[in-house]
């Protein structure tokens, strides 16, 4: 048992939430319930998800020697050991191959969505991740790459606001992660990551407080401006949650580092569910 949970850590499963962006196109074009589409987004979901996977182990595989002088990425598989360089490159290769598979069997616009996601990836964790403001910028261009993917999917027209949202969203939360990052590790943040050296907690709040704006605003632009205006009614619980979030961010909680705890803050999970609910209401039930 214990092996097993050892590989699905070393494949990071509890970040594949990322992936769930794939779904907003349905969502928002009002066909989250017609179900032969919302099977082939799930499949979607599930290329992405293994392409992801195959991401993480090789970013950790470069990342090695680094992530064992990290106090928190020093418990990783491959950093602590329990699972060997040899098992995460065929593991990484196996993923990679059943997910390109998988996405050019589901449309061709798709399988070169994820194939601009798996490049990427592996240019960021080359060489993007050590310099500064490239880092964060092409988290949030991976970020609209996996959204963009579910709109060429189910074959709707890409929003400019399936672009903007999902950036500025992004932006935030990489920014963020570094901020977090530096409050945790201190003068010692630059042996675990180079970039870390060129950011400083004034930096960081004045990115946040520009992508925390922008996101703002991409958001409330989309409510008024896209075919279901009655979204600004949505603001109040838009912004409840960017603010908590912002509130974590600067309180030094691990959640600004590990998005997917958020489930641990109760305050965050009501927001975001009556975000959810109320757009839904909106989107699906004629008023």
């Amino acid at each position: 048992m214990a092996k097993i949970l050892d590989y699905i850590n070393l494949i990071r499963a509890r970040q594949w939430y990322k992936n769930l962006v794939i779904f907003l196109a349905l969502f928002f074009v009002a066909q989250l319930f017609n179900s032969g589409l919302l099977f082939l987004a799930g499949l979607g979901f599930v290329a992405l998800c293994l392409a992801s996977s195959a991401n993480y182990i090789i970013n950790d595989l470069i990342d090695l020697p680094k992530d064992k002088l990290n106090p928190e990425k020093k418990h990783r598989p491959l950093a602590s050991g329990t699972v060997n360089k040899s098992s995460a490159i065929v593991l990484a290769i196996i993923l990679l191959i059943v997910s390109l598979i998988l996405s050019y069997s589901l449309s061709r616009w798709f399988f070169y969505s994820v194939m601009g996601l798996v490049v990427l990836t592996q240019v960021y964790s080359l060489w993007l991740k050590e310099v500064i403001f490239a880092d964060i910028l092409s988290i949030a261009t991976l970020f609209v790459i996996r959204a963009i993917s579910g709109a060429l999917l189910i074959d709707v027209k890409i929003s400019p606001w399936l672009i903007l949202c999902p950036f500025f969203l992004s932006l935030f939360l990489s920014v963020g992660k570094r901020h977090s990052e530096i409050t945790l590790l201190k003068e010692k943040s630059g042996e675990t990551r180079k970039v870390l050296k060129e950011y400083n907690h004034g930096l960081t709040n004045s990115l946040m407080t520009i992508s925390t704006t922008l996101l703002i605003i991409s958001y409330a632009l989309y409510s008024f401006l896209s075919e279901h205006q009655n979204l600004l009614f949505t603001l109040p619980f838009a912004l409840f949650v960017i603010f908590r979030f912002y509130y974590l961010i600067n309180s030094g909680s691990e959640i600004a580092r590990h998005p997917e705890k958020v489930i641990k803050d109760r305050t965050m999970i009501v927001g975001m569910v009556l975000w959810v609910l109320v757009t839904l209401v909106l989107i699906y039930v004629p008023l």
